[in-house]
This record gives structure tokens, sequence and C-alpha cells, in this order.
């Protein structure tokens, strides 16, 4: 999938979690092999209220002060719920590991509700560490037990390494595993109790619950769906931009091209290589200095430029144009080393940018036409997908006020944090004689923290 798409997919799913699971009616239950999953197609602005009453201040009064940002919620949910829907009926659920998946969402999120609603009066505590250490032997006292979380954790694992989140030569630490071993129990334990408890939770408690696992297994589908099918249809292949540049006369580099062989032959008259380059190059980076890149590593320039530059002598001038997708290159090597090496050129740029996004860098035609062909592509994908798959979403809806007296305490808290950030950071190093360990981040065995 080209990397703007995944960009712009990934802020859908950020604008979905602004929403902190968005409550949906008219969802259709469907059941596939024992794993229930809530089909989301109906959102009303009733839905939105009662789960913004519980979200962030600072968030609230940025839905509230930015009412574009509010249609962007609003469309950016019914995009995913239709990829989700689109997902379901292509049969990507019937997937063992999928359908896993979508079992550890509703797991989660029944048991991360539930501690929430039975300690919310107890004080600050990590999830589930109201649960003892009693409570989770008799989990794995029960048949059964131990050889479904061990079944559970091989297939996490080998996930894992298949989609590289972890390298195929490595095992998870003890730590590790206690750690995941600890959070399936106690997911299961406050899951089996809540719904134990569902008559004394109340209706809405129990509405929202379902309907939150129901959105949060549709961000997962429509992930899914959007790297396992739209990535190909997407993509723009070689051929479909070299024929849209070859029937657009405005993407012709034959200007750029003509004035580069003009420079070339006065290079090649013998004119002095740095003045030319000062004069003409548009390369910023180099053209105050002559057109010189000094201690270039091997491999750090494209391909089609180093491997013209490195067949050269040293003090020799290419005879040919050098085309790039930044433009054409002349080239002259200066100094040649066993890893590095010396090179002037003089770069007459055919790069362009985006006349409707000033602010975005200068981009290869090539790479401008695939980005555009991909977006044209990427939004008739989507509008057949939204008219295949109907969801109903209010135009608006209202935003929960924050007190002022809300607000100071976020934004008190936040210093905090700032501050206790910045104090670890200044902290002193302990001299031990040892070179410093590299920090590496603990790959999760669990799916996500949903608490």
């Amino acid at each position: 999938m080209n990397k703007k798409f995944i960009d712009k997919f990934l802020l859908l799913l950020v604008y979905s979690f602004l929403l902190s699971q968005i409550t949906i009616q008219g969802q259709q239950s469907r059941q596939t092999d024992s794993v229930k999953i809530d089909i989301l197609t109906n959102l009303t602005a009733e839905d939105i209220q009662i789960l913004l009453k519980d979200e962030n201040p600072l968030v609230l009064k940025g839905l509230s002060d930015n009412p574009e940002k509010k249609k962007q919620v609003l469309e950016s949910l019914r995009q995913v719920l239709a990829m989700a829907n689109q997902a379901f009926k292509d049969g990507l659920v019937n997937m063992l590991e999928i359908k896993e998946e979508l079992e550890s969402i509703r797991t989660e999120i029944a048991a991360a509700s539930y501690d929430k609603k039975k300690n919310a009066d107890k004080g600050p505590m990590p999830p589930f560490g109201f649960i003892s250490e009693d409570e989770v032997k008799a989990f794995y006292a029960e048949a059964g037990n131990e050889a479904k979380f061990k079944t559970f954790i091989d297939r996490k694992i080998a996930l894992a390494k298949e989609d590289g989140s972890i390298p195929k030569d490595r095992e998870p630490t003890e730590e590790q595993l206690a750690t995941a071993k600890d959070f399936y129990a106690k997911t299961r334990i406050y899951e089996k109790e809540a719904e134990s408890k569902k008559g004394e939770l109340g209706n809405e408690y129990n509405r929202k619950v379902q309907l939150q696992v129901g959105l949060q297994q549709a961000q997962y589908l429509a992930r899914l769906y959007a790297d396992k099918i739209l990535k190909d249809k997407i993509r723009a292949s070689n051929a479909e931009v070299q024929n849209y540049i070859a029937g657009h006369p405005e993407f012709n580099t034959g200007k750029q091209k003509t004035k580069a062989q003009k420079i070339l032959l006065r290079a090649k008259s013998g004119e002095n290589f740095a003045k030319l380059a000062r004069e003409f190059s548009e390369d910023p980076s180099s053209k105050e200095n002559g057109g010189l890149y000094v201690n270039v590593k091997k491999g750090q320039f494209v391909p089609e430029f180093e491997n013209v530059a490195l067949s050269l002598r040293v003090g020799q001038l290419e005879p040919n144009l050098v085309e790039t997708k930044y433009g054409f290159h002349i080239i002259k090597l200066e100094r040649k080393g066993v890893e590095t090496y010396n090179v002037r050129h003089i770069l007459i740029s055919t790069t362009i940018t985006d006349p409707n996004n000033p602010l975005m860098p200068p981009m290869s035609v090539e790479d401008r036409v695939r980005t555009k062909l991909e977006e044209e592509k990427e939004k008739k994908i989507m509008d057949e997908l939204l008219a295949s798959n109907p969801i109903q979403i209010p135009l608006d809806f209202i935003v929960p006020q924050p007190s002022a007296e809300q607000l100071e305490q976020v934004k008190k808290m936040q210093e905090m944090q700032m501050q206790q950030q910045m104090q670890q950071m200044q902290q002193p190093q302990v001299e031990t004689g040892e070179k410093p360990a590299v920090k590496r981040k603990k790959k999760k065995l669990r799916a996500r923290k949903v608490r």
C-alpha cells in the first residue's frame, strides 16, 4: 500500500479513537463458528453524546471549537464501518487467526470496562490490579486453562513473527511470557464475572460495552481489509504511470533536458565545472559549493547516479546526461575511496509541486503522477464501498461542554507529566565502567491495552 494511503487510513482510525469507541444502534450480530461479531451500520447523534461525556476534556474542547473536525470524525467512522462490513462479506473473518483476534477484542473490552466500573472509587491502580494472585492461580487450576493459554500465546508469537513485529529468530523472555499469562487470566476472570452480573450492571452499561466491542472489531477488520485487499486495488503500476505521463504534455521534461544538454556541452568544452554548477545547478544542497559532495558513503545516493559516478576515473566528466527521479545530472568524479567518494554534479530538476498542497515538498514527475492516480483509485473504490455498504450517520452532534475546572485539571496533569519526563531525562547516568545498554521496547504479546 502506498505510504500516503496508509497515512490517510491511520488518520481515519485516529479520528475514530478520538470518540473513544462510539456507540452504534442498529448493529447486526452475526455468528461465525462461535465467534460473535457486531456488524455496525447505524450511528446516531445520541449514541455519540453518551460516550463523549466520559471523554478527555481537551478532546471535547477541540471538537467543540472545530466543526470541521466533527465532520471529519463522522466521515472517518462511516468509511471504517463500510470497510469492516465489506471485510465480513469477503469472508476475511473465516480465517482462524482473525476469529481469535476478534474474540480477544471482545474479551479485553468486556474485562477492561468491568474493571473500570467495579473499581472506580478505589483509587489509582494498574489495569486489573485489584485481581489477586490467588485468583489467577485459581484460574489456571481449572481444567483446560493452562492449555488454552499455551495455544493462545503460541499463535500470538507465530503471528508476530509472520508480520515482522518481532524477529523470526527471537523468542519472548520469561518476564514477557509471565506478563502475558497474567493478563490472559485477569481479562477472562473479569469477563466471566461481568457476564454473571449482567443484570446488576444495567442496560445502558451492557449496551455501551456491546457496542464498544462492535466498533473495535470494525476498526480491526477495516485495517485488515485495507492491508489485504485495498492496497493491491489502489496501487498504480509503472505502465499506468508512464501512459499517463505520455498523454499529458505538462509532464514532458524535454525543456529541462535541452537545458541540461547545453550546460553539458559547455562543461565538455572545458569551462570551469564549479562555476557552471554555481550558476545553473538546481540542487540547493551543493549549488553554492560548486556542486560538490564530499565523503559520500557508498549506497547513499540513488543507484542511477552512484553507479555512473563510481564508474568514472578521478577527474573524469561523464559524457552523457544521467537521469534520475530528481532530474538530469551532469556528473564529475573528484575522489574515489574504499567506502566514500567525492563527486560534483549539476542538477536540472524535473520535480514538480502539488498545486493543491503548496506546503508539500517537490516530487518527481513519476511520484506525483503515481500519487494522483492512486488518490483517484482510492476515491473511486471508497465511493463504491460506501454505496454497497450503506452506513447511517448523523450530519452533526452536540459535544458535551467541559467545565473550566476540568480543563484546568487536565492541563495541570499534563504539565506534571512533562516535568516528570524532563526530570528523568536530566538524571545523570551512573558510571559502571560498562557501555550503556541499548534500550529496547519489549514486544507486547497481547493485542492491545484497552484501558
